[in-house]
C-alpha cells in the first residue's frame, strides 16, 4: 500500500497493456514512427521506444532501418494463424456481458444493426426476476437504445433514408418528431451512450454503449435493459459508466486501440 492508503500501480501490467496498444496502432495505421505512435496513444515517446525495443526483440514488430518506422512483425502473423474463430462478437463479449449482468442485476445484450432493425446476438441475464430473451429478435431502430446509438453515428443521408417513411409510434413515449429526434441524437454523440425509456414497451428502459472495431467504426452495441424503477434518471449516470466500460472492454478485444 502507498502512504495515502491506495494500492501501488502495477507498472509491469501497465507496460503489457501499452505494448498491446502499440500493436493495435500498427495494425490500424500501418508502418509508423515513434512520434506517431506516441501521439496516437498519448504516451511519452521514451516509453513507446522502450516498449518497441522489447517487441522487436521478440519478433512482434520489425523496424525499417532506412526510414526508422515500425511495422507488425512476422511473429504476429504466426500467432494470428493459431487463433480460432474467437473474432465472433458473441464469443468475445459474453464473459464481459456476464460480468456486467452480475454486477447490476439486469439483462445485458450485444446488438447489431440490420437495415432498419436491431438484432440481439448475445445475452447475459442478471439476478432480476424480470428478463426478456432478446437473442435473435428484431426491434425497431428508432425506438431502442441500441438503435438510436447507431442512428446517431450515421451520415445525414443514411438517417434520411431510415426516416423516409414516418416512424411507427409504439408507445406515447416513442420519439417520432424529427426536431426532438435530432436533439436526442446530438445528446447521444456528446455523452457517448444512448438511453430509451418506455419507447418500445411501457415499463422498460435501456442503456446502450458502442462497441468499436479496430478502425473505430461502431459495429455493435452493448445494452443494459430492465424496468424503469431500476433504470431511470437517478440511476442512469452510474449504470451508463458501467455499460460504457463494458463496451470499451469488448472493443479492445476486437482490436480497438486503448489510449493512455
Amino acid at each position: 500500500m502507498t502512504s495515502n492508503g491506495s494500492r501501488p500501480r502495477d507498472h509491469s501490467v501497465q507496460s503489457v497493456d501499452r505494448a498491446v496498444s502499440i500493436l493495435q496502432v500498427l495494425a490500424k495505421q500501418g508502418p509508423s514512427g515513434v512520434t506517431e505512435i506516441a501521439t496516437a496513444l498519448d504516451i511519452h515517446k521514451s516509453t513507446v521506444f522502450r516498449l518497441l525495443a522489447t517487441l522487436e526483440s521478440r519478433g512482434l514488430v520489425e523496424q525499417d532501418t532506412e526510414r526508422g518506422r515500425y511495422r507488425i512483425g512476422y511473429t504476429m502473423i504466426e500467432l494470428a494463424a493459431g487463433a480460432s474463430k474467437v473474432s465472433d462478437l458473441s464469443v468475445l463479449g459474453h464473459p464481459i456481458c456476464q460480468e456486467l449482468a452480475a454486477a447490476v442485476g439486469d439483462t445485458v445484450n450485444i446488438a447489431i444493426r440490420d437495415g432498419n432493425d436491431v438484432i440481439g446476438i448475445d445475452q447475459a441475464i442478471g439476478t432480476s426476476i424480470m428478463s426478456i430473451d432478446w437473442v435473435g429478435k428484431r426491434t425497431p431502430i428508432h425506438a431502442t437504445s441500441a438503435g438510436k446509438l447507431f442512428i446517431a453515428h450515421m451520415t445525414p443521408a443514411e438517417v434520411a433514408e431510415i426516416f423516409a417513411k414516418p416512424p411507427e409510434q409504439y408507445t406515447p413515449h416513442t420519439i417520432v418528431d424529427p426536431v426532438r429526434l435530432k436533439a436526442e441524437l446530438e445528446t447521444i454523440r456528446e455523452r457517448g451512450y444512448s438511453t430509451s425509456s418506455e419507447e418500445q414497451e411501457i415499463g422498460l428502459a435501456a442503456i446502450a454503449a458502442p462497441i468499436h472495431s479496430l478502425s473505430g467504426e461502431i459495429i455493435a452495441a452493448v445494452t443494459l435493459s430492465g424496468p424503469t424503477f431500476r433504470i431511470n434518471e437517478t440511476t442512469i449516470p452510474h449504470l451508463a459508466e458501467q455499460v460504457m466500460a463494458a463496451g470499451a472492454k469488448i472493443s479492445w478485444r476486437r482490436g480497438h486501440v486503448k489510449r493512455g
